[in-house]
């Protein structure tokens, strides 16, 4: 069984942005496979159901970005999930092109609050992430004020994109490996 955890920010306020690029993506595969919300379990809202032929869990952790790590350490725990075999992250990434993915098996958190969280309960930084581009941060802007904005129309559109391509990435790594989605998504889309 997978755990697929998808990172973001509870609450109306924080809905399409940059931040919760993770929330948008297990959405996706709510609706794309018809998941049934199982509920909240361990401060994250989750649901079971069968994606690329495997069993897996999908979870929004609610606990807010920054402190990520328990609810996932709390359900892999839990549901006896290997972290370095069957977790997987999805999270934004401002240092990658709107909509653009980026997939890795282990890594540091590269300043990324959540994934910092996320290591430090799990003991490793081995176990996949899916990172879904949101550009870059404009020079005099405040960081949180970036992550936590709503994106331009344009760059709506190529996010939104690259949300269902995180969908699909999921899907390709449950049904034929991490290695074959990272060979297909870890590529620059060309500019249209």
């Amino acid at each position: 069984m997978y755990l697929i955890a998808g990172l973001g920010n509870p609450g109306k306020q924080y809905e399409a942005t940059r931040h919760n690029m993770g929330f948008d993506t297990v959405d996706c595969l709510v609706e794309t496979h018809n998941v049934p919300q199982g509920g909240v379990k361990f401060n994250a809202m989750y649901g079971k159901g069968i994606i690329g032929g495997e069993k897996a869990i999908l979870m929004k952790p609610l606990s807010y970005m920054n402190l990520s790590g328990g609810p996932i350490q709390e359900m892999s725990s839990y549901f006896k999930i290997d972290p370095e075999t069957e977790l997987i992250v999805i999270y934004d990434d401002i240092d990658l092109e709107p909509g653009q993915l980026r997939i890795r098996k282990k890594g540091s958190a590269g300043g990324h609050n959540g994934i910092k969280d996320i290591i430090r309960r799990l003991g490793t930084e081995k176990f996949i992430r899916i990172r879904v581009g949101v550009g870059a941060k404009p020079k005099d802007w405040d960081l949180a004020d970036f992550v936590l904005g709503h994106f331009s129309d344009s760059d709506r559109k190529l996010v939104d994109e690259g949300i269902r391509d995180a969908a699909e990435a999921v899907e390709l790594i449950l049904s034929e490996g991490v290695d074959v989605a990272m060979n297909k998504y870890n590529r620059k889309k060309p500019k249209n």
